[in-house]
């Protein structure tokens, strides 16, 4: 078998890799990644130095609404996420209790049309809710072969957005779901369904948007989770 070697020019760290699943977690979610395969390492250096960048290091996607701005042409696909919880009077960080009502919904928009879904559980927290709602959606784009469209998606938490645009899922995944400090990643389970789903969509981007504000989409969705917190 032919060996290949995908030279990384623009992703979350660029080099040269052997295998494609290394090449894949460099830039899959990455905005604007540049890779190409090539025969030899030879080839692939010489087209990584013809224009690599000055910097060492890769620009991280900057989750701004201005930077989400600048395509030239629409999403095909615009999903929306949200996760939420209600507690009895719990304090920041202390566990929840068992009859604690949490629920995640997504809003998809697509040649006109709308898409929501909903779940709740109790028991659960915000953030694990916040991580369902981004795999609702993601699988039933998937079942409905919608994977391979432009999707833009929009969220208010950076609970999920930094782990996939900043690589730390690949860091947890490589230490066997540990953080850099060695403890356990809380909602292992989740991200571990989220990390299977990512590399199948081929031209995904999020976008960060202030929650409870003016984003239509965003206020949707939490209109959504609260109706299904409402009837639990």
């Amino acid at each position: 078998m032919t060996r290949k070697y995908y030279a990384v020019k623009r992703g979350r760290t660029p080099g040269i890799y052997t295998t494609w699943a290394e090449c894949q977690r460099q830039v899959s979610g990455f905005s604007g990644a540049v890779y190409k395969s090539f025969a030899s390492r030879q080839q692939a250096l010489a087209w990584l130095q013809q224009t690599q960048p000055r910097q060492h290091r890769p620009q991280q996607l900057q989750l701004t609404l201005d930077d989400q701005a600048r395509p030239t042409q629409p999403a095909a696909i615009k999903l929306y996420t949200d996760g939420g919880s209600r507690n009895h009077g719990n304090k920041r960080g202390q566990h929840v209790k068992a009859n604690d009502k949490a629920a995640w919904a997504y809003l998809i928009e697509y040649r006109g049309a709308q898409q929501t879904g909903t779940g709740g559980e109790y028991g659960a927290t915000n953030n694990k809710m916040e991580v369902l709602a981004l795999i609702n959606a993601l699988q039933f784009l998937l079942d409905h072969r919608l994977n391979n469209e432009t999707i833009a998606a929009t969220l208010d938490s950076h609970y999920v957005l930094d782990p996939i645009t900043k690589g730390w899922l690949y860091g947890w995944q490589r230490r066997g779901w540990r953080t850099a400090s060695g403890s356990p990643v809380a909602n292992a389970e989740q991200w571990q369904q989220l990390l299977r789903l990512l590399p199948r969509f081929a031209h995904l981007s999020f976008q960060w948007t202030k929650g409870h504000a003016d984003n239509q989409g965003n206020n949707v969705v939490d209109g959504l989770l609260n109706q299904t917190m409402d009837k639990m």
